[in-house]
């Protein structure tokens, strides 16, 4: 059966190597679309400036042309016309001008002998003088002074225009003392020329872009598969492997990322092994000193029960000036005793061999005869329906237990009351007091090593362990301890273990055996 927390590590991990994907991807897209971007840009660049100096060149020659064959045409045809011509004089002269190779429409216009203006077209009036913008019309009829910079009256302008989507060239000049000419050519055949030329530019440019992404697309591979390659190593360092290790290649600014990854790891790893070594030997040492301890200190023990039973005799054979002697030799064993006992299981948890043996428990029996066992009935409260089991390690439970309900009567106060109630796959027990609560700045190292919460008794009972004992029982259980002061007052130590430790111990046993094996490989 799947278990809810379960679920949820399962949905983290999915989400956070989707968003490493992304994350991915985006710097990839990113190369991509850089890539692109500078691609398209010169692309577009080098085609605007080939566009536009082509349209130029093609437009200018076109235009010249016209021009001057009109000039000419001008100078030939419309200079020779009489003073005041007819109108079919005017036709001929603009029928003739339009027969160059240019292929321009004509229009001239001039006043016959009775000031009448009289107007000769070649194109059959499909060229007028409304054709004309009037302000070309204006500069070709206006009569410039003749002076030593300017030897003609009259000058030759000329005009684009757009009619009905068609590009024109429309031109102009006037004959001293004679008719006034205009000229409209086609730039339609320019501007199909230049259409196509955009088109092929802008296919080159998509070309280019594509090209563009193909090779973005190369480089981002070149170079993202290092950076891969070291996050890869990244993490398989991060989840402790510490031998991993880059290949090097090159001599480029990867490559030497590499070797630093390298020439790092390898410091990492003998620095984690020297200080691996020296927490082994530490670890051993306190095994060592408190294995040492235990056989001076059973024959104390057994000395000083003798002594305490002397004291608790009615002959009272003990010296009345040497019994607060007595009783602090007695008091000061049994504390030494104990944290022997704690100092050698905080060393199995250090060490990770500290084991679960599992059997299915009645959290109510459990409770009861943990405090049966220390005469705690009266001042404990038990509320725990029968019948709610769990499969724990009683001997571990009870430590905690006694940890949990040994503090709150010693800190808190009296009645402490036990509850415990099933939450899902957990069982919750909450252990609450009735004394004055934890300071504030207290609650953060609640479960500290040899933390006590007032400086001025260094030498109150207890060895400072108790409760980082307890935590390290729950944690081997995979559950979890909490501390917190009460709405209603007093403190309040809550308790949730998992009902079945089973898949926990079988783990646990896999990890055991992987270091073992892995210590003897080495």
């Amino acid at each position: 059966m799947t278990k809810p927390h379960d679920k949820l590590r399962g949905a983290a991990a999915a989400k956070k190597t989707l968003l490493a994907g992304l994350r991915f991807t985006s710097l990839r897209l990113r190369l991509v679309v850089v890539f692109a971007l500078v691609a398209l840009t010169a692309a577009v660049s080098a085609s605007g400036i080939a566009y536009w100096l082509n349209r130029e060149a093609v437009l200018t020659r076109t235009q010249d042309s016209a021009l001057s064959d009109f000039k000419q045409e001008m100078q030939n045809r419309a200079a020779a016309l009489p003073e005041a011509p007819t109108q079919g004089e005017l036709q001929h002269a603009a029928n003739l001008m339009a027969g160059s190779s240019q292929h321009f429409s004509v229009l001239l216009l001039a006043k016959d002998e009775n000031g009448r203006q009289v107007v000769g077209n070649s194109d059959l009036d499909a060229f007028t003088v409304t054709d004309v913008p009037k302000s070309l019309q204006d500069a070709v009829t206006k009569k410039q002074p003749i002076n030593g910079g300017n030897k003609h009256a009259y000058h030759l302008y000329w005009q684009r225009i757009t009619q009905d989507d068609t590009p024109y060239l429309v031109g102009g000049a006037t004959v001293d003392d004679g008719p006034t000419g205009y000229m409209l050519k086609s730039l339609e055949p320019e501007a199909k020329d230049l259409s196509s030329l955009a088109w092929s530019l802008g296919i080159a440019t998509a070309l280019a872009l594509v090209g563009s992404a193909l090779l973005a697309q190369a480089a981002a591979t070149t170079v993202l598969k290092p950076v891969h390659r070291l996050g890869v190593a990244a993490r398989r360092l991060g989840e402790g492997k510490l031998d991993t290790r880059l290949r090097v290649s090159g001599t480029d600014e990867l490559a030497e990322l590499s070797r630093t990854f390298n020439k790092t790891a390898e410091n990492l790893e003998k620095k984690v092994a020297d200080m691996s070594s020296r927490d082994e030997s530490s670890r051993r040492f306190v095994a060592d000193m408190s294995h040492e301890l235990r056989t001076p200190l059973t024959a104390i023990t057994a000395v000083t029960e003798i002594l305490e039973e002397e004291l608790d005799a009615e002959t009272g054979s003990v010296d009345p000036m040497i019994e607060p002697a007595v009783r602090l030799v007695v008091s000061e064993t049994r504390r030494l005793n104990d944290l022997v006992e704690n100092l050698m299981e905080v060393t199995r948890f250090d060490a990770g061999s500290a084991r679960l043996v599992l059997d299915d428990v009645d959290l109510a029996d459990q409770i009861t005869a943990c405090i049966d066992a220390r005469a705690w009935l009266d001042a404990v409260e038990l509320d725990a329906e029968r019948g709610i089991t769990a499969r724990l390690d009683p001997r571990r439970l009870d430590v905690i237990l006694a940890n949990l309900i040994g503090n709150a009567l010693k800190h808190g106060g009296s009645p402490v009351r036990v509850s415990v109630r099933v939450a899902g796959d957990d069982i919750v027990i909450a252990v609450r007091d009735h004394g004055p609560g934890i300071p504030e700045d207290v609650l953060p190292h609640v479960f500290d090593r040899f933390f006590k919460a007032s400086a001025s008794r260094p030498r109150s009972e207890g060895s400072g362990l108790g409760l980082s004992i307890a935590v390290e029982n729950a944690r081997i259980h995979g559950g979890r301890i909490g501390a917190a002061n009460s709405p209603e007052g007093g403190a309040v130590f809550t308790l949730r273990l998992p009902r079945d430790a089973g898949p926990l111990a079988s783990a646990t046993e896999e990890d055991a055996k992987e270091a073992r094996e892995g210590g003897a490989a080495k």
